[in-house]
């Protein structure tokens, strides 16, 4: 198979042709049951969408923190506030200003605070570790940096390795509430005095304010670096009429109005959280229920006490709240629509949650160098499922999107070949913070090219099949973990499944597996195989299973492959010893 770095330098010409045959007749558009086909938001960036939405009524709450709620105008005049007190730092326009916070209106504030200063915001997940933030601080070199008391000793490690002299400002996830909800928030950690306090600088810079800015269209909105599980990671670079179309995007097509309230369970430092909770809601001037972290027995309290009526996150997020204890129909009835994306999500685990919960799951894809959606389900409709693959379709390319899948050479496939994702609109990244040959690599002529492999049908359903480098190859035959993994997911016991190749002697690779189980349920790896080789054609089937009880997974509840074929390995090792 021809690589990556490969197909990125072929013949360019192919791609730039590729709105002839196929996308002029873009088959997807008749599933739109008559809604339009573009989309205008009212505004550029999503700072300006924020203060349409102060003009139009400040005191309309914007965020929901456990017992704490905050309007509008609250949260205006505290991101006014730390604007003024880091001008007064001298951070402007274009300086990278780094947020490693939970989902607390802190965060909020400080996003706003920069994008009020034409600075761009680095969000970081707060779990990384010093050689992590390390390498993210060399790339981006951060003028302003805000983390948690509890985090600041490693962050300032990570500076002082590369002798970075940002300002580090530091936070209580406390602030703003008072019903400490120890299931979630960290022990109490007193703020170090050698840095600036998140409330304080507040309270100092109270009804000040900063020239008013309004950022172009084409500006950088935003820098957040990719996963990296493939190699280093990479930030890919949203403009800030990205996030705003991809922001009303979602309210729109999730009919997502004033009255919405948003429980924003994907972490606001993902692309997720930024576009599909924050993004959305000051699109339609409605609220966010924001929780910290996710956590399933606190997060259902949530639920109870605010009644949200839309959601959108990982198919594990919405699997662990199934399944936590006391979890009922009744508290799912006040949803008006749940999406869930940033993973393949098995049919059978769609079809439980509808059963026992009530609620349609709807599908959507997209990527961080998409500002999110690129596919969505249509509102209210079912996603397929293709009969050749076992997938549940992904959803249809949204307003003024095309998609198309291509073989190696970089030209299109007929309907139902399997080939690679490429995606084109307005909500595709500038490029890689600092990285012009990776971005050659993936961005040609405008199109993305995703790494995934994917079908579409002749009605313009598109179905995920897996990620390139996830496939196994055993005895000559592509194995792709996906499909296995639909299978694991229909074992009444197994709660979570995932599938990695391993090396084998005979075969080249084989097929393990890695499950959890639901609660009260007991099986062992051989029933899990002969279950397996009863559903699928035997070389698919997994050799292999351990059953674990959790299974790795990133912060946005993706299932970790990386880290369990990394596990595999080192136990291949320690066995041949």
């Amino acid at each position: 198979m021809e690589s990556h770095r490969g197909a990125a330098y072929r013949d360019r010409q192919v791609l730039s042709e590729m709105s002839s045959a196929l996308l002029l007749r873009r088959p997807w558009h008749a599933l739109y049951g008559g809604e339009p086909q573009t989309l205008r938001p009212r505004r550029d960036s999503v700072l300006d969408l924020f203060r349409d939405a102060v003009a139009a009524n400040g005191e309309v709450t914007a965020a929901v923190y456990f017992d704490r709620l905050l309007s509008y105008r609250e949260l205006d005049g505290a991101s006014e506030a730390l604007a003024a007190w880091m001008l007064d730092q001298q951070v402007g326009a274009g300086d990278r200003v780094t947020i490693i916070l939970q989902n607390d209106p802190q965060f909020l504030i400080a996003i706003l605070a920069a994008w009020k200063l034409g600075a761009i915001p680095v969000p970081i997940n707060p779990m990384y570790r010093t050689g992590e933030m390390k390498t993210l601080f060399a790339d981006s070199s951060p003028r302003v940096i805000f983390c948690y008391a509890h985090d600041v000793e490693v962050i300032q490690g990570a500076a002082d390795e590369i002798a970075l002299g940002a300002t580090i400002i530091v936070a209580s996830p406390r602030t703003f509430q008072s019903g400490d909800d120890e299931r979630v928030l960290p022990p109490r950690c007193p703020l170090p005095e050698a840095y600036p306090r998140f409330h304080t600088i507040l309270e100092e810079a109270r009804g000040r304010s900063v020239p008013h800015f309004s950022p172009s269209a084409v500006l950088p909105a935003l820098i957040l670096y990719t996963s990296g599980t493939t190699g280093a990671p990479k930030g890919a670079v949203a403009r800030h009429a990205a996030l705003a179309f991809n922001g009303t995007s979602i309210a729109t097509w999730c009919r997502l109005h004033s009255n919405t309230r948003i429980l924003a369970i994907a972490p606001l430092f993902h692309i997720t959280g930024i576009v599909c909770h924050v993004a959305a809601a000051f699109a339609v001037r409605c609220s966010l229920v924001l929780n910290y972290r996710f956590e399933p027995s606190s997060v259902l309290d949530a639920i109870r006490a605010t009644r949200p009526t839309y959601s959108i996150g990982s198919i594990t997020a919405f699997n662990a709240l199934m399944n936590a204890p006391g979890a009922c129909v009744e508290d799912f009835a006040s949803f008006e629509s749940i999406y869930s994306g940033g993973a393949p999500i098995p049919p059978s685990v769609r079809a439980e949650f509808k059963e026992r919960m009530g609620q349609l799951i709807h599908t959507s894809y997209g990527m961080t160098e998409t500002s999110a959606p690129t596919h969505l389900c249509p509102f209210g409709v079912e996603a397929p499922v293709d009969p050749n693959s076992g997938a549940l379709s992904i959803g249809i390319p949204i307003y003024d999107t095309d998609a198309v899948v291509i073989d190696d050479g970089g030209k299109p496939v007929p309907p139902s070949v399997a080939g690679e994702l490429c995606m084109k609109g307005p909500q595709i990244m500038l490029g890689y913070w600092n990285k012009p040959e990776q971005t050659a690599e993936t961005l040609v002529n405008g199109w993305m090219h995703s790494g995934d492999i994917a079908v579409m049908d002749e009605a313009g359903w598109f179905y995920l099949v897996d990620r390139k480098k996830d496939m196994i190859i055993a005895s000559g035959f592509k194995v792709w973990p996906r499909e296995v993994e639909d299978v694991l997911y229909t074992h009444p016991a197994v709660r979570e499944a995932a599938v990695v190749g391993v090396a084998d002697t005979y075969r080249g690779e084989t097929v393990k597996a890695y499950v959890s189980l639901k609660p009260g349920c007991r099986i062992d790896a051989d029933e899990v195989i002969r279950y397996c080789r009863e559903s699928i054609a035997i070389y698919k089937a997994p050799t292999l299973v351990e059953i674990l009880d959790e299974l790795p997974k990133t912060v946005t509840g993706k299932i970790q492959r990386n880290v369990l074929r990394g596990i595999a390995k080192q136990k291949s090792r320690e066995n041949s010893k």
